[in-house]
């Protein structure tokens, strides 16, 4: 059972920007409130990043008194009703009530209203629609905060009939169980969810990487993924199986979500293409995956791991990416690194990577001629560099020089 707070629900109406904008937007006969998910985290003494309220007023009435409040408002959304305010330099999302005149997946017809119960059973799970008034008064028609206390993410009315409206909820729904949900999904929502699977196909990649991504840094994601996998959901978001070990493991060691998913989901170079393509992960997300592809192919059928090996390794690959990915295969049958590797990666993985003691200057000036010769007599040098561990005292440095001098002059 969760508790609840209400000194949560103080510190969200003591906002500056909340109490700015719910000052603006108060006007007789009208009624302003804080809806969703703020309200829903405001109660587990968690301050929201994202501020949504919901209004009688109609758009234009919000944008009206809004300046003449002295806000900037924005009609990122005015012709569905939502105006985005920017009060103590905090965007807030005002949404005029709506009613659904009828629905088909993301293109729902809606009209303006008036009852905020409506309003809340247009939503997709009960712990989403509480509200709060600007009073204190807090608002429960769907019965959320039942459902929260008992860490049960069900959808409001019939769970088939909210997906038809927007199969996102299907990973919406996996995403809030992983967050806010207790050991099992609540059964009529998990069978609606396997029974729309193939509505996953229809869904933007960019909407399902969103949802992916945030599933995995949710505190339930390893269970939740494993629900995934065991329903065939999982390959459908992400197009291939699941190492769940591997996934906790980098969970355990608290990594971000792109590492989890490269954990969960890399298993050789051309899952890294695949991936990318498939959730349209960004640049930065997609080089992660692929460095830890190159890492893990760097280990793969190795035994034992001595400190030499660690630092040739992340030389090469990067110290972090090395000791992140020792980490997700730990208690794996291979590789096995000793105690003083393990020190090493995290040592390094703290300090940085050896740095290759020599450059083409060095051969310049000990009279090597510019040119292809350089580049070769470097790379041998580095080569022995890297099978003896990557030293760094100034002796294993002249050894090195004269080792590149040689094979630049062979």
């Amino acid at each position: 059972m969760t508790d609840f707070t209400a000194d949560g629900l103080t510190a969200l109406l003591a906002r500056p920007g909340v109490k700015a904008a719910l000052a603006a937007l108060d006007a007789p006969g009208e009624e302003t409130r804080l809806v969703g998910g703020c309200v829903r985290d405001a109660l587990l003494g968690v301050s929201a990043s994202d501020i949504d309220l919901a209004t009688t007023l109609r758009p234009e009435a919000v944008m009206e008194r809004a300046r003449t409040a002295g806000l900037k408002a924005i009609p990122t959304g005015i012709e569905h009703g939502t105006v985005t305010l920017v009060a103590a330099k905090e965007p807030l999302e005002v949404t005029t009530l709506r009613e659904d005149v009828e629905t088909d997946g993301r293109h729902a017809v809606v009209r303006f209203g008036g009852d905020f119960a409506q309003d809340a059973a247009r939503r997709d799970f009960t712990i989403n629609a509480l509200s709060l008034s600007a009073d204190g008064q807090l608002h429960d028609t769907v019965g959320g905060l039942e459902d929260l206390r008992a860490g049960i993410v069900r959808f409001i009315g019939v769970p088939a009939t909210r997906i038809r409206e927007d199969a996102l909820r299907i990973l919406r729904f996996f995403r809030f169980h992983a967050r806010f949900g207790g050991a099992d999904p609540d059964p009529p929502a998990l069978a609606a969810c396997i029974a729309a699977r193939d509505a996953l196909d229809g869904l933007s990649r960019e909407r399902v990487r969103t949802e992916f991504l945030k599933l995995l840094l949710a505190p339930g994601c390893v269970p939740v993924t494993s629900i995934l996998s065991g329903t065939g959901l999982l390959q459908r978001i992400t197009g291939g199986v699941g190492e769940l070990g591997r996934l906790a493991r980098s969970v355990a060691v608290d990594h971000p979500a792109p590492m989890r998913l490269a954990a969960l989901c890399v298993h050789a170079a051309h899952d890294e293409p695949r991936l990318r393509e498939g959730l349209r992960l960004s640049k930065a997300e997609a080089t992660q995956l692929a460095a830890y592809a190159d890492a893990l192919a760097a280990l793969h059928g190795r035994t034992m791991l001595g400190v030499g090996d660690i630092r040739a390794l992340a030389a090469t690959h990067g110290a972090r990416m090395i000791a992140d990915t020792l980490a997700i295969l730990a208690n794996e049958p291979r590789p096995q690194p000793d105690a003083g590797a393990l020190a090493e990666a995290a040592k390094l993985a703290a300090s940085g990577e050896p740095v290759f003691p020599l450059a083409g200057s060095d051969l310049v000036a000990a009279g090597i001629p510019a040119g292809r010769a350089i580049g070769k007599g470097l790379a041998a040098a580095k080569a022995e560099w890297l099978a003896r561990g990557c030293p760094e005292d100034e002796a294993s440095r002249k050894d090195l020089l004269q080792r590149a001098i040689s094979a630049a002059t062979a």
